[in-house]
C-alpha cells in the first residue's frame, strides 16, 4: 500500500473550528462493509446499531493543558513550549517541543508567568524541535504541577485557527477522561454524552476502558511512499485484566465489539494473545496499521474524518476496506461533513 493512495483535496472550510452544540448531535456516517452501503445519521443514532452484551472500548486518557508561552532570558523572545511528558517528577524534568527552536539551546533559561515566577533551563536537545527542560521550583510536586498547568492552555491542534476558550477546557476532553497524560484528545470519544451512554447502558451495552496517551505523532507527516518504512511514535498504554476479561467474554459470545477511536484500535491490536483474545498489558506501542492487516478484537469502529495522507485515515481504510472508505470520504466532502477533532463521526460495522 502506497502513501499516494490516501491523497485527497480537503476544502479548508470543512475542518471543524468549533465543536457541535451538543456532543451527541454531530453528524454520523455509517458504513456497512458487508453491503457496501453508506447511511447518513446523527451520532446519537448509534444506539440503533448496538444491543445487549455489545461492548464499547473507550480511551480514558485525559488531556492536560500542554501549551504555554514563556520568554527567553536576556532577549525576551516569546517562546512556545509544548509539554509532551513528564520525565522525572522529583527533578522537574519534562520532554517538550519549543518554537522557534533555532533560538533555544542547551543552557538557555525560559521564564514563565506575569512576574517570571517560574523558570526552566534547557538541559538537552532531543530532536530538531525537542528539548528537555528542568523547571527550577522548590515546592512540592503537587504545587508545581498546579502552577505549571495554571500557566498552560488547552492544546488545540494547529488546524484549529483560534485561541482556546474556557469552553474548550470541557469540550476538548471526553466525559470519561480520568488518566492524565494526553496532549491530543481521543476525538471519537468526544461524541459521547452522559445521556447517550445512559441510554446504551439501559440496552445492556457495556463500556470498558483502556488507556493510551495520545501524542503529537498522530499529526506527524508520513514522508515515505512505501508505508512499510514508516515508523510511528511510541505512546504509553495500559489494558487492565478486568477490561480484557469483559472483552474476551464478548468475543466468545460473538457480540459486537466497538473500538472507539484509532488510539483504542491500535492499543487493543497491540495486546492480542495467540488465540485472538485481548490480554492485559502495560507498556508502549508504536503500532502502525495499514492494508493488508487482519483485525483480531473489534468488529465495529467509530472514528472521525481525518486529513489527507494521515495514518488515521489509513487505519480506517484498512478496517472498512479501501474502496468503501475512500468513496465515503468523497461523499463526506460532497455532503459537507466536518473533519478532524471537532468534526463529525463515522461508524464502520
Amino acid at each position: 500500500m502506497k502513501l499516494s493512495k490516501f491523497k485527497f483535496i480537503l476544502p479548508p472550510e470543512l475542518i471543524a473550528q468549533e465543536p457541535a452544540r451538543f456532543r451527541d448531535e454531530s453528524r454520523l456516517m455509517v458504513l456497512n462493509r458487508e453491503k457496501g452501503k453508506i447511511e447518513h445519521k446523527v451520532f446519537k443514532d448509534i444506539i440503533k446499531y448496538f444491543g445487549k452484551g455489545d461492548v464499547f472500548i473507550m480511551n480514558n486518557t485525559k488531556v492536560f493543558p500542554a501549551r504555554l508561552y514563556g520568554n527567553k532570558e536576556k532577549t525576551g523572545a516569546r517562546i512556545e513550549v509544548f509539554l509532551l511528558r513528564e520525565l522525572n517528577p522529583d527533578m522537574r524534568l519534562w520532554d517538550v517541543l519549543v518554537d522557534p527552536a533555532r533560538k533555544i539551546r542547551i543552557g538557555n533559561k525560559i521564564y514563565f508567568g506575569p512576574n517570571d515566577s517560574l523558570v526552566a533551563e534547557v538541559i538537552d536537545n532531543t530532536t530538531s524541535r525537542g528539548r528537555t527542560l528542568r523547571f527550577l521550583f522548590d515546592g512540592t510536586h503537587e504545587k508545581f504541577k498546579k502552577i505549571l498547568y495554571g500557566m498552560g492552555s488547552t492544546p488545540l491542534p494547529k488546524y484549529i485557527e483560534r485561541e482556546p476558550t474556557p469552553d474548550d477546557v470541557v469540550r476538548y476532553q471526553t466525559i470519561f477522561a480520568t488518566e492524565e497524560g494526553a496532549v491530543v484528545a481521543p476525538a471519537a470519544g468526544l461524541h459521547f454524552s452522559r445521556e447517550l451512554m445512559k441510554r446504551l447502558e439501559i440496552k445492556d451495552c457495556k463500556f470498558e476502558y483502556v488507556t493510551i496517551h495520545s501524542g503529537l505523532g498522530n499529526y506527524r507527516e508520513i514522508d515515505v511512499e512505501d508505508l512499510s518504512k514508516h515508523k510511528m511514535d511510541s505512546e504509553q498504554m495500559r489494558v487492565t485484566a478486568d477490561a480484557a476479561k469483559v472483552v474476551n467474554d464478548a468475543i466468545d459470545k460473538k457480540r459486537r465489539i466497538c473500538a472507539v477511536g484509532s488510539t483504542v484500535m491500535r492499543a487493543i491490536e497491540s495486546s492480542v494473545s495467540t488465540d485472538g483474545h485481548l490480554k492485559e498489558y502495560v507498556g508502549w506501542t508504536n503500532k502502525f496499521i495499514f492494508d493488508p492487516y487482519e483485525f483480531s478484537i473489534a468488529n465495529a469502529f467509530i472514528t472521525n474524518f481525518h486529513t489527507s495522507l494521515s495514518s488515521l485515515l489509513m487505519l480506517a481504510a484498512t478496517f472498512g476496506g479501501y474502496d468503501l472508505v475512500m468513496e465515503a470520504y468523497n461523499v463526506a466532502i460532497k455532503e459537507k461533513y466536518h473533519f478532524c477533532a471537532y468534526g463529525d463521526a463515522m461508524l464502520i460495522i
